[in-house]
This record gives structure tokens, sequence and C-alpha cells, in this order.
């Protein structure tokens, strides 16, 4: 009996003591030890902590927008000149060119539906060339489209096709946009229809010369957003699914996407798109001022204790600035709400106003600053707005030709070609930079006079003017 006793004494014993063991080890089997230190515990990798999802989530944003972009196809044929007799070459000299056509040439790209009644906005160099459209919704309808308007100066136009009762898009507000801010691209890269890509808004106000005319508008809104070829006219949306911008190119130097994108802000889209609705062409507004950007050399020069705002060169006579009373020397560092240190910023601030609009400029007179209330004017130095039957006759945009321009070239008077886009000077041969300096015999001054001198005419028209090389030469038009 004693050692029974003994037996079991020494075995109780030896269980309480593994129980004391695993109650002191217990409550530190959630952790990993190394060198004596407790550590962050192990779980598996099965391990769900019901937390919510930390970061953006773009799935309602993409549900938004998605079916609202849509694919568009444009057919153009390639036009190659061939003379097959003297008829056809007597033809082209006087304004009837013969055109031989190849097989069609189909390119793609995308737009963004902004009425349910198929209004649709896409870049213009998707569709300027274009003799056929066609576009596809994300359901896979198909459509046969219109071009409404053409804008080279922003690159965008405005379509349409016969539907009703579309998914279409909303605008925000490009000016609300902040550097840092999440933004989703919304397109049809390489025929990859609904694509969505996500990133960053990346700068603002961004010049990348890329449109190359003088009164070209670029003040693209830079992203990290995944941007391809077919992208082109697709939305740029922000967390909440408003339109914020058109996508419109890529810095690339293989052709597809390294990195940086470009969007056109949506004010800006959305002031072209208006003018084309209500007035059948854009109503452009000028602030009547030659300027340079600031940089800390410049500064120096001028004596400028601030490198903020751009420095105002010349101020011309009867246009808007100088009516205000704004002079050479200013700085200008405000127009209504928006900064102004670039000649990107500029642009957009005067660029979503129309002729005859009223906005506040703030600029710096030496140490004073000063506020002013300036009435915008068009080209040709009034509001009235400009019909497009007026500027559609000859399918080109003017702009004053400088006084060295004129000196240069020995000449009084003139105004510059500096676009040309479909019309009969383009049908004639008439390039950009030419200098128009007399329409029918009668002398040409300014923009008005081509508008007076053409208004309501019919039938031959002489041309005239003179290249930047000194060569002169005349068109004859039939209107």
């Amino acid at each position: 009996m004693k050692k029974i006793a003994v037996n079991f004494l020494t075995g109780f014993g030896g269980g309480l003591l593994v129980l004391l063991i695993f109650l002191v080890t217990d409550g530190r089997k959630e952790g990993v030890h190394q060198g004596g230190e407790e550590v962050l515990p192990v779980v598996q990798a099965s391990y769900s902590s019901h937390l919510p999802v930390i970061g953006p989530d773009f799935v309602d944003a993409a549900d938004k927008t998605v079916h609202a972009v849509v694919h568009i196809k444009a057919e153009l044929r390639q036009r190659n000149k061939v003379y097959n007799d003297f008829f056809d070459l007597f033809n082209d000299f006087f304004g009837n060119p013969y055109n031989h056509y190849n097989a069609p040439v189909t390119a793609t790209g995308s737009g963004v539906i902004i009425s349910p009644d198929g209004y649709i906005v896409t870049n213009n160099h998707v569709v300027q060339e274009a003799d056929r459209l066609e576009v596809t919704l994300n359901d896979k309808r198909t459509y046969e489209a219109e071009v409404l308007g053409l804008d080279p100066s922003t690159d965008l136009a405005l379509i349409k096709v016969k539907e009703n009762n579309l998914p279409y898009m909303t605008y925000g507000n490009s000016d609300d946009l902040q550097i840092g801010e999440w933004v989703l691209a919304v397109g049809n890269p390489f025929n990859l229809t609904s694509t969505v890509t996500a990133g960053i808004v990346s700068a603002k106000a961004r010049n990348i010369n890329i449109l190359g005319s003088a009164s070209a508008i670029e003040s693209f809104i830079q992203t990290d957003a995944v941007v391809n070829r077919g992208n082109s006219g697709g939305a740029l949306v922000n967390t909440s699914g408003e339109l914020i911008g058109i996508n419109a190119a890529i810095a690339s130097n293989t052709g597809s996407y390294t990195g940086y994108s470009f969007a056109i802000p949506v004010n800006m889209v959305k002031k072209v798109m208006d003018d084309f609705l209500k007035f059948g062409e854009i109503q452009r507004a000028y602030l009547g001022i030659t300027f340079v950007e600031i940089d800390s050399k410049f500064a120096k020069e001028k004596g400028l204790s601030d490198l903020k705002g751009i420095y105002v060169m010349e101020v011309m006579d009867n246009g808007s600035a100088h009516e205000a009373g704004i002079r050479q020397g200013d700085v200008i560092i405000r127009i209504e709400d928006a900064n102004i240190n670039s000649k990107s910023a500029l642009l957009e601030a005067i660029g979503t106003h129309r002729p005859g609009d009223r906005i506040k400029v703030y600029a710096m007179r030496g140490e004073q600053m000063k506020e002013f209330d300036v009435t915008l004017r068009n080209i040709s130095g009034t509001t009235e707005i400009v019909k497009k039957e007026d500027l559609n006759l000859l399918g080109v945009t003017f702009e004053p030709a400088s006084t060295e321009e004129l000196s240069s070239l020995g000449i009084e008077n003139g105004v510059k070609v500096v676009e040309v886009g479909q019309g009969k000077l383009r049908d004639v041969g008439l390039k950009a930079g030419f200098i128009v300096t007399h329409i029918d015999d009668k002398p040409v001054r300014s923009i008005a006079d081509v508008h007076q001198i053409l208004s309501g005419k019919r039938g031959g028209t002489l041309i005239e003017g003179v290249y930047p090389n000194g060569q002169k030469a005349y068109y004859g038009v039939g209107l």
C-alpha cells in the first residue's frame, strides 16, 4: 500500500507540474520568440480579420462610367492625286480637284456620351478626316454617327447618333481636381472595349506642344493612368464617377504607354460642347496681350521680386486688356479664382469663357496689387457672336498679322491663316501661314473685314496674299 501511495503521489505531482507549465505558456503561444523578445504573431494565409479594405475603391465609379464610353471606328479613304490627262490637271488648278481613291483605311478611338439623346464628345484627331463613322456602345449596339463640330484648337469634336435613353456621363469640375487625386481612364485601347485603368493626377495645366497651331489651347491634366492607342476621346473620371477630362495623348518614344498620359480638362470640354450646341461654332475669347512666363533670369532682368505670374509684354490696341486698363509691365497673377503661373494656365482660364463675359483679373504693378474688370472680346475685337456660316465659307482660322510680319514682307495690311480645315481653301491648296491681303481687290486689314466682304457673297471670289517666304499667291474659289 505504501508503494502504491508513493506512485500515486508521484504521478499526481507530475500531472500538476505539466498543468502548471501549460498554464504559464498558453498565453504566449500565439507569438514567435526570437532572442527572448516577442515579435508579431504568425497567422495562416486564410486568416480573415473582417476589417474594411484600406485604399481607393473604384468599383462604383467604373460601373457608373463604362456604359457611357463608346468605341469609334473612323473610315477614311486614302487620297492620292493622280493626273490621268491634261483635263485633270486643269480642273485641279482651277479649284476642282480630281481625286482618285484607294481602299479605305480604318482608325479607331473612343468617345463619351454626354446626353441621353446621343451627343458624344471625342477628340478632333479621331474623326476629323473620316468619311464614315461607326459607334459601338458597351452593350454592342452599333450606329452610324455624324460630325456636328470640330475644334482643332482644343482637339475636341462633337458627334451624334440617332438614339434616345442612352447611358451618359455627368460633368465634374476640373478646377477642383487636386494633384495626387485618384482617377480612372475609361476607353478602348487596341480595340479592347470597356477597359478601365487607374492612376493619380500627376500635374495640371501641362503644355506638351502637341497640337502644333499658334491658336492651340493646351492645358492638359497629366496622369499616370494607363492610356494607349484607342483611348483617345475616352473618359478620365474621378472616384465619384464624374467626367473630369477627355483623354487625348501620351508621352512616349514607342507609341505605347510609358508612364505619362494627358487629358483635356472637362471645364474646357463643357464650354466647347455648349458652343457647338448653342451656336454651331466656337465662341473664342481673347485677352488681347502678348506675354512671357517668368523665370529667375527674367525676374532679375526686369527687377521683379517674385517669380509668380506672367509678364505682360504688349497690350493690343482696342483689345480687352487695353480697355480694362492693363499695361505693359503688369504681372498677371490671378484670373477669377485661378492662379496664373504659365501660358497653359492663362489659356485655360480665358478659354473657358466667351466674348462678352466679364472676368476679374488681378495683377501686380510694381509692388501694388490691382484688380481689373475685363470684358472679353473675340479676335475681331467685338463681343458679337460669330456665326457658323461666316466661318465655314473658307474653312480656315485667322489671326491678325503682327507688325513685324507685315514689315518683313513689305506689305501694309493682312490677316494670317493659322489653321486650314475642311473647306474650299484647303481644296485649292492654300496652306497655313498665308497672309490674306485682298479679297476681290478689297484690302483686308482685320478679321472683321474678311467677314464683312464675304457676308452674303455668292459666286467666284479671288483671294490674294503672300506666304512667309515672300511668295505671292492667288486663289479662286466659288462660294
